[in-house]
């Protein structure tokens, strides 16, 4: 996402919400500031909605500029993340899916709550990963956090692309119905009171990859990421250019917290995974 767009502050209206399993929300926004919102290119395509902090108000409209120059960084509006489930230029309406685990969190409980027609604000969209189509087969893996770019990805598929989704919930409950060109389904993976990612990482590593021609998918909490990142570029050698997969948060640790380590966490895991990969090719 470009700088210059990514503090250009967005304007939306919730157009309706709809539960779809025990922790999962739908909200749907829409209205004339989603004119030329853009999405559409990329599977992971996401926002950063913004929320103020209690008791805080700033001039309107937002401007992030403006607002950190006039607010002390505790005062400025927190982000979270959220893929773009579905974007409908013709009407403007923008979906989002959001994990809720009762009053955990920011995001979560706000969607809980939310009544049609409050006013949303966000930046973006950003966005990196679409099913390259000519790969041999795909890999998409996750846990809830990354459920709403998963369904996108397999949804966008062509026709007659072979692909593996591994999906890890906590139970059957959290199952959702996605429909894909080809009927392919994701393996629903449920964690039940396993510690998180945990059944996940065994079912990718007990996986028979079809070919070494892989195009790969993972996200989720960080940690399992990271067992699964060393288990496909070292393990399976899949090249990087062939993986996207990153950390979406981090168990332990807030949003904020994650954000202000995560370039450096990354850039220390793929630093050993390259020192790996290096002293066994010498």
């Amino acid at each position: 996402m470009a700088e210059g767009r990514a503090r250009k502050v967005g304007t939306a209206v919730v157009v309706r919400t709809e539960r779809l399993s025990p922790h999962m929300v739908r909200i749907v926004l829409g209205g004339a500031g989603l004119a030329g919102f853009g999405a559409g290119t990329y599977t992971d395509h996401y926002v950063k909605l913004l929320f103020a902090p209690d008791g805080v108000t700033y001039t309107t409209p937002w401007d992030l500029d403006r607002i950190r120059a006039d607010h002390p960084r505790e005062e400025w509006p927190r982000q979270r993340a959220y893929t773009v489930r579905a974007w409908d230029p013709a009407d403007l309406e923008l979906t989002l899916d959001f994990v809720v685990h009762g009053d955990e969190g920011l995001a979560g409980p706000w969607a809980a709550r939310v009544q049609p027609g409050e006013l949303v604000r966000f930046l973006g969209p950003g966005g990196a990963y679409a099913p390259d189509p000519v790969a041999g087969w795909h890999l998409l893996v996750g846990d809830e956090s990354a459920l709403p770019a998963i369904a996108a990805a397999m949804e966008r598929m062509p026709a007659g692309a072979q692909v593996h989704a591994l999906v890890e919930v906590e139970g059957p409950q959290d199952e959702l119905r996605i429909v894909t060109p080809d009927g392919i389904v994701p393996v629903w993976i449920h964690r039940g009171s396993r510690p998180i990612g945990e059944a996940l990482t065994e079912a990718v590593q007990a996986l028979d990859f079809p070919s070494a021609d892989v195009h790969a998918f993972v996200h989720g909490e960080a940690g399992f990421v990271r067992t699964l990142r060393h288990h496909l570029r070292i393990d399976r050698g899949i090249p990087r250019e062939r993986l996207s997969i990153s950390g979406y948060w981090r168990l332990g640790q807030t949003d904020e917290g994650w954000r202000a380590i995560k370039r450096d966490w990354n850039a220390e895991v793929e630093a050993e995974q390259e020192r790996t990969l290096a002293g066994a090719a010498s």
